[in-house]
């Protein structure tokens, strides 16, 4: 019985450990969203004014001529610094690429300000 006890309570806590940093991650990805939502400012850019936010403190991308400013994602980004591969420019073919699961193309309206200018 004690057994039984020891290996229940040993079963929840290794659970916990696992479980809980998806819980928190994900509770901080919803801020990072929320943040980008509430500072939305919607216009028509050219790729000159895109192109000088390339930097991990200040980093727009163009995908299908639509402008997103994800600043506040760099930092969360799962493939790291990749993200910064095309920033200021055109991040079409990585955005849509096979190492992006499909929760992401929901993800990017969040990030959405605007068109680029034809």
């Amino acid at each position: 019985m004690e057994l039984m006890l020891v290996t229940l309570i040993i079963t929840f806590f290794l659970s916990f450990l696992f479980l809980a940093p998806r819980f928190i991650k994900s509770d901080q990805n919803k801020k990072v969203h929320l943040h980008a939502a509430n500072t939305k400012t919607l216009k028509a850019y050219n790729k000159v004014e895109v192109s000088l936010h390339n930097k991990r403190t200040d980093c727009w991308i163009i995908i299908k001529d639509k402008v997103y400013d994800v600043t506040p994602y760099v930092e969360e980004h799962p493939g790291g610094d990749a993200i910064l591969a095309h920033a200021g420019d055109d991040s079409t073919e990585g955005f849509f690429g096979p190492q992006h699961a499909t929760r992401v193309f929901d993800m990017i309206d969040d990030f959405y300000i605007g068109e680029l200018e034809k």
